[in-house]
C-alpha cells in the first residue's frame, strides 16, 4: 500500500487518481470498497473479522484514512486484532464541548441478566482452557427467572423478555444459534461487559436478592 501520510496528516489524492463519481456530483475521494467499511462502522455495532473477511482486509489497509473520517465526527475507531473485532466509541473530553453522535440504546432489565449469564459463563469456560463457549436457550432463561422476585406472578412476560433479549442479543453478534435453541457466545461478550463492570452488576444482583 502506498504511503499517503506526511507528518501525520492524511495527503490529498491527486485529482486525476480520484475514483470514479458514483452517483450525480460525487465529491467523495475514496474508494467505493472503503467508502462501504465506513458506513458499516458507523452503521452497526461491531464489525467481525471472521464474518465479514473482504471488509476487515479493506479497513487494515485502509485504518488510517477510515479512522481520520471517524475523528472528524469525533468518533474513535477501535481496532482490536486478537480478538477480530473492530468497533466505534464516542469522543468525550471535558477541555472540549464534543456534540455527540452516538447514543447507545441502553439494555433493559431482562437484556442485562442475560448478559451478565453470558459474560459469567464465557468467563469461566475460557479459563477452563474452551475454546468455544456454548449455552442452551433452557438455560439462559432459567438463570434470568432467577433474578426476578421470587412471588413474580406474571412469569409468562418475564419470560418473553428473556426471550426477546436473547433475540437482541443474537442480533447484535454476542452469541449465534448453532442449532435450535443451542448458541455459541462470541469474544464480543468481553467488549460489550469488562471484568470490572462485570464485578459491579454481580455485586448490584447479591444486594437485590438480600432485600428481598
Amino acid at each position: 500500500m502506498t504511503d499517503t501520510t506526511t507528518e501525520g496528516f492524511i495527503a490529498p489524492v491527486p485529482m486525476e487518481e480520484d475514483p470514479a463519481e458514483l452517483f450525480a456530483g460525487d465529491s467523495g475521494t475514496l474508494e467505493p470498497q472503503v467508502r462501504l467499511v465506513l458506513v458499516r462502522l458507523l452503521q452497526r455495532r461491531f464489525l467481525l473479522a471472521d464474518r465479514h473477511r473482504a471488509q476487515w482486509r479493506t479497513l487494515l489497509e485502509n485504518q488510517q484514512v477510515i479512522e481520520s473520517r471517524l475523528h472528524d465526527l469525533f468518533v474513535h475507531l477501535v481496532v482490536d486484532h486478537e480478538r477480530g473485532i473492530a468497533y466505534k466509541r464516542q469522543v468525550r473530553s471535558a477541555e472540549l464541548e464534543v456534540p455527540v453522535l452516538l447514543r447507545d440504546e441502553p439494555y433493559s432489565r431482562a437484556e442485562t441478566l442475560v448478559l451478565v449469564h453470558l459474560r459469567t459463563v464465557f468467563q469461566r469456560e475460557q479459563g477452563a482452557g474452551e475454546a468455544s463457549v456454548r449455552v442452551d436457550a433452557e438455560e439462559i432463561e432459567q438463570t434470568a427467572l432467577t433474578y426476578f422476585d421470587a412471588d413474580e406472578t406474571n412469569l409468562a412476560t418475564r419470560q418473553r423478555e428473556i426471550r426477546a433479549a436473547v433475540t437482541r442479543l443474537a442480533k447484535e453478534g454476542l452469541i449465534e444459534e448453532e442449532s435450535e435453541g443451542r448458541y455459541r457466545v462470541t469474544p464480543l461478550v468481553e467488549v460489550v461487559l469488562s471484568n470490572e463492570r462485570l464485578v459491579e452488576l454481580r455485586s448490584w444482583l447479591r444486594e437485590q436478592e438480600v432485600t428481598r
